[in-house]
């Protein structure tokens, strides 16, 4: 290996340790799991587009664009889902220390943008997935699920 991508792997590898180990420790629901990510997206995203418009260079849409969701059975709620009554729920203590130690971890670690954003892409896919099964609101408020291999 390189040793220009050993820094890389090894500030991916912390942060997803750090991220995983806090969700499991705190137990942090799908729905606040799902918003901390997003915000942060947003913020890199911006940063890019800056970037983008300053410097004309382009990025491949696996870093543009969310990923797009494998060909799962999107099931279908009959339950309307009250966003006032969710955002009410959210814990926004635990959800701004979820967001401190993914911003702390991306600074410490050096990662570039880019790898920042697809660090997150890579979390958002595995929310959205987990989102797009949801059949009552209560499920949102279940803890994010996360494969054994991460």
């Amino acid at each position: 290996m390189d040793e220009e991508e050993s820094p890389s792997t090894d500030g991916l590898v912390t942060l997803q340790e750090r991220i995983v180990n806090l969700i499991n420790q705190m137990q942090i629901p799908l729905v606040e799991v799902s918003m901390v990510i997003s915000n942060h997206i947003k913020q890199m995203m911006r940063s890019l587009n800056d970037h983008i418009l300053d410097t004309g260079n382009s990025f491949s849409s696996k870093v543009m664009q969310p990923w797009e969701l494998e060909s799962l059975e999107i099931v279908s709620s009959q339950q309307v889902m009250d966003l006032d009554k969710i955002l009410s729920i959210v814990d926004d203590d635990r959800m701004d220390i979820l967001s401190t130690l993914i911003r702390v971890t991306l600074i410490e670690s050096e990662l570039d943008l880019i790898e920042g954003i697809l660090a997150m892409r890579m979390w958002e896919h595995l929310a959205r997935t987990q989102l797009s099964q949801i059949k009552t609101p209560g499920q949102l408020f279940s803890p994010i699920t996360i494969p054994e291999e991460w």
